[in-house]
């Protein structure tokens, strides 16, 4: 009876780390990142300003107050009332649209119109190769029943 030997705890921590997953998460968290910087600046420099043409440039601005008098002080501390900040929440649910669609028509629409196509293929030529087996199949059994055809005459003619 063995007993099965349990993996040391750098085994197990290599292993992990060979997995993939980890390097594929390292790699989308990397790129999440410049990929922020992007949407930031396209809602800063594009968006601000065409909602700026109707009103302020920085969507925080827009407020409500909830129970007067509203106070905020320049370091954005509430001094009194109760603000409702929802030009920020507006900001970030932009920001959070804009970077989904960005995300959805640049990566993952042409990724899955790719690895679609890439189906399609492997399907055309597995049924191609399925054809072909049984193309080759017919003509064997054409050739077995040929065979069999010459043995039956010969058998006759002895």
């Amino acid at each position: 009876m063995s007993a099965k030997r349990e993996p040391s705890v750098w085994e197990g921590f290599k292993a992990f780390l060979m997995r993939g997953n980890v390097v594929d998460l390292a790699v989308a968290v990397v790129i999440g990142a410049a990929f922020t910087n992007i949407v930031n600046s396209l809602v800063k420099g594009i968006i601000n300003p065409l909602v700026g043409a109707i009103g302020t440039q920085n969507l925080d601005n827009y407020s409500s107050c909830l129970k007067a008098p509203c106070r905020v002080g320049a370091d954005g501390s509430v001094k009194s009332g109760v603000p409702i900040l929802w030009g920020s929440v507006l900001g970030a649910t932009l920001t959070f649209v804009i970077t989904a669609a960005v995300v959805y028509f640049l990566m993952v629409l042409p990724m899955s119109k790719y690895l679609a196509r890439q189906a399609a293929r492997k399907s055309a030529r597995e049924g191609s190769k399925e054809v072909m087996e049984v193309t080759e199949l017919e003509v064997l059994k054409e050739i077995r029943d040929a065979l069999v055809a010459q043995r039956g005459s010969g058998h006759v003619e002895r």
